[in-house]
């Protein structure tokens, strides 16, 4: 039994209660927020340690051998995926402290934040799969409450098309939860992978339970054709919060992805998986030309999620060594870029006063810092070197190859030219052209480092995942060794058992 696989979810639940505890303490708030989010940064470090030195970590609760209790359990993609959204999170506490004002406080911002990371780091570690659609309740409430941080209408717009397409993809997972228990009397998903192994006259029904867990997780994940809930919402809330959903909320339903089609449905794969391809084209194709469409800040980097949803999607669809390396390689990559984009839209937005591209301009002459701040994540992105996105692009695209998946390729490389284009304009319009005569008045000074520190150092990151790249990529195929061959993963968590 292994504590620090519990940590990162006793962490941010502890620390959420004593916020709440303290609610009429503004202070106190902001140091639990960034004293939290640090000690989950800390907690996640050790977990990504242990696992890494002593193979996948389980924690069964209350002493219940699996299958018949719950267990948390931590092989390195769920420990990767901690450690992200700990960095992502300890990035926005900082800049939640120069940003958000006492009347978001008011509303309880922190203990939601926190209510939020302990969603996220539940659904990366649990080993049930009802316990997996419990965590992605907690994410719904929290992320609700925090989306309509403020009470604008714009907001409200927004959250009334976010909730109502998640309550949709919940009721599909609950349902998919129920026919898959009705068949197998099992819903730990080590016991699950066993008893699926040989389908048998089941087969077709196993197959259709495994498309209703693809739709469901792939609302969540934002992908083609449920997707227009992720665009129509996170250019709403105050920056801090879309920054930390950009950056997580969409990749806890491709972690899901990730893990049930590498875990509990492998019996069908030349179907599932083929679906899975298209999926992944269509979704790239269809949020780069929104995001080619769009003139407001965040609502392009808004439809670039989903266009990036498709590569890591791709990684999963190819199902080759080399392919679940990219896909995990992305992850990693594109978590920490987009969160800091959307950081980045918030200082220019205190710096003119608007999201609209029309109405900025000039700041690489009077800003040139930020000018830079915005290069490196946008040119990551759209997949230049030597930064991350060039690598991550990279092993997808020779992934495909290998696979002689040449149409999906050739999506790929044009999705990345456009990214391109979607990132120049927005150079174009922000830094590079003239400021704007009339242009909207700066809301807020812009001279405190807790603003651009967070900025500098996921920048930094993203420079040091391309230029250490071969660590990373090591990292990343373990972990992709380890979802092709769960062996270890139901041997760990089952025991004796398996």
């Amino acid at each position: 039994m292994s504590l620090a696989v519990i940590l990162p979810i006793l962490i941010p639940l502890s620390a959420g209660a004593l916020s709440l505890a303290l609610w009429r303490s503004h202070l106190a708030q902001r140091l639990l927020g960034v004293f939290g989010t640090g000690a989950l940064l800390l907690a996640a470090l050790w977990l990504l340690q242990r696992v890494w030195l002593d193979g996948i970590q389980v924690m069964y609760m209350g002493n219940w051998p699996a299958p018949f209790g719950i267990v948390l359990v931590a092989d390195l993609l769920g420990a990767i995926m901690v450690l992200l959204a700990a960095i992502t999170a300890f990035a926005v506490a900082l800049y939640s402290l120069a940003t958000l004002g006492a009347e978001h406080e008011r509303f309880g911002y922190y203990p939601l934040l926190h209510m939020l990371l302990a969603g996220v780091c539940g659904a990366f570690l649990t080993g049930d799969i009802f316990n997996l659609y419990v965590w992605f309740e907690v994410m719904l409430v929290a992320s609700f409450a925090l989306l309509i941080l403020g009470g604008e209408r714009a907001q409200m717009e927004g959250a009334i098309k976010y909730v109502t397409l998640n309550l949709i993809s919940s009721a599909l997972f609950l349902s998919a939860i129920g026919l898959l228990y009705g068949l197998t009397g099992t819903l730990n998903m080590a016991d699950l992978a066993l008893k699926l192994q040989d389908t048998g006259e089941a087969e077709g029904l196993v197959t259709t339970i495994g498309l209703m867990f693809m739709i469901a997780f792939g609302i969540k994940a934002a992908a083609f054709p449920l997707f227009f809930w992720l665009p129509a919402s996170y250019h709403t809330p105050p920056v801090a919060v879309s920054a930390l959903f950009a950056g997580l909320l969409t990749k806890v339903g491709v972690y899901a992805l990730f893990r049930v089609f590498t875990l509990i449905f492998t019996q069908d794969t030349a179907f599932t998986h083929e679906l899975l391809l298209w999926l992944a084209a269509f979704t790239m194709l269809s949020g780069v030309l929104g995001a080619a469409a769009q003139f407001e800040f965040r609502r392009i980097l808004s439809f670039h999620i989903v266009s990036q949803i498709g590569y890591m999607l791709l990684g999963l669809a190819l199902y080759t060594p080399l392919a679940l390396v990219g896909g995990v390689f992305y992850l990693m990559h594109h978590i920490i870029v987009k969160a800091n984009l959307f950081l980045i839209s918030g200082l220019v937005y205190r710096l003119r006063g608007s999201f609209q591209l029309k109405e900025l301009g000039g700041l690489y002459r009077e800003r040139p810092g930020l000018a830079l701040l915005f290069l490196i994540p946008a040119l990551s992105l759209a997949g230049l070197p030597p930064l991350s996105g060039f690598f991550a692009k990279f092993i997808l695209v020779r992934a495909g190859l290998e696979a002689e998946r040449y149409g999906v390729v050739a999506v790929a490389l044009l999705v990345s030219l456009l990214t391109l284009y979607s990132m120049v304009k927005i150079w174009n319009e922000v830094f590079w052209k003239a400021a704007p005569e009339q242009g909207a008045a700066a809301v807020a000074p812009t001279n405190n480092a807790l603003l651009y520190a967070p900025a500098i150092v996921l920048a930094a990151l993203t420079v040091a995942i391309g230029i250490g790249a071969e660590p990373v990529y090591r990292l990343a195929e373990q972990a992709a060794a380890q979802l092709l061959d769960p062996q270890a993963y139901i041997a760990a968590v089952l025991g004796e058992a398996s």
